[in-house]
């Protein structure tokens, strides 16, 4: 996993150069270049990897996956949408550059990303780039992680009642696309690199889907339970804000519990469609031990 940390580094340097106008490229190069996990684009790779493709063909479509993932948390930490300081530990982009920037910042790596992936992928063909860029389309827009943003923000403060039906369907509505639909274009776009079948396709999507609102679900106990030094993020800003999360709709035991229980559904996907990941398996244990304190 570190090699494959240290290579999407590597790239995301190479594939980010600072030209004229600077200001709005430092901007975008400052949030994708943030020291992360980089699991969406380890995702990609591995998926490649597993299907028997080459993980040089991916690294374009990994890294651009990383672009569009940076392009969210820019424009989550707005002030007119979140409006967090900090992100992993540093200050936003809008604290950095400006808000103006930080918006133009986020919209230009939303066009930049797919550009890397066009430029640098001709080998694959034209009929497989087509596939590709629909899956980023689709991810990225008003089908994908916008309509997540917008269901969040509109559910704020609602007040929503764990025993009302409505509500998890809202919950999970915010969970599958804000957070789900780019776990989803990292390891179908890996898979589909790889010239995964149907089938396969068709596992890994379910892979994906529980691994994401497994890792929000996570990622909602974290705000409660953490320090900013532990999450490099403002710590029970949620809870303050109003927001739908899975701990304010069912507690912190009910969120463990079921966190637990999609970590294990992915293990089992992996096991009855005979994918093979020390990869896969040590980021679903990750998420498990992140929650355990």
């Amino acid at each position: 996993m570190n090699n494959y940390i240290e290579l999407i580094n590597k790239k995301l340097e190479e594939f980010m150069p600072i030209c004229y106008p600077q200001k709005i490229f430092k901007a975008m190069k400052y949030t994708v270049t943030l020291p992360g996990k980089r699991l969406r684009p380890v995702l990609c790779l591995e998926a490649c990897r597993v299907f028997g493709g080459n993980i040089e063909d991916a690294i374009p479509t990994a890294c651009a996956t990383e672009m569009l993932h940076a392009q969210t948390l820019i424009h989550d930490d707005l002030p007119c949408m979140d409006n967090d300081d900090y992100r992993r530990g540093k200050l936003s982009n809008h604290m950095v550059f400006g808000e103006a920037n930080a918006v133009l910042a986020g919209d230009a790596l939303l066009s930049f990303a797919p550009q890397i992936i066009l430029k640098n992928s001709k080998n694959l063909g034209a009929e497989k780039l087509v596939k590709i860029t629909e899956e980023y389309c689709q991810a990225a827009g008003a089908y994908g992680v916008i309509a997540g943003q917008a269901v969040d923000i509109e559910s704020e403060k609602l007040y929503l009642d764990e025993d009302d039906e409505q509500s998890f369907e809202i919950l999970n509505f915010i969970h599958e696309h804000k957070t789900a639909d780019l776990f989803k274009l990292a390891l179908r776009t890996g898979a589909i690199i790889a010239d995964a079948d149907e089938k396969q396709l068709e596992a890994v999507t379910e892979f994906a889907q529980n691994l994401g609102i497994a890792f929000q679900i996570a990622d909602d106990i974290l705000d409660e339970i953490s320090t900013f030094e532990e999450i490099g993020k403002t710590s029970g800003k949620d809870k303050n804000a109003g927001k739908l999360t899975y701990t304010s709709l069912c507690g912190l035991d009910k969120a463990k519990e079921d966190l637990n229980k999609y970590i294990n559904r992915c293990f089992e996907i992996l096991k009855e469609n005979a994918i093979q990941s020390e990869i896969f398996e040590e980021i679903l244990n990750k998420i498990l031990t992140s929650v355990s304190k």
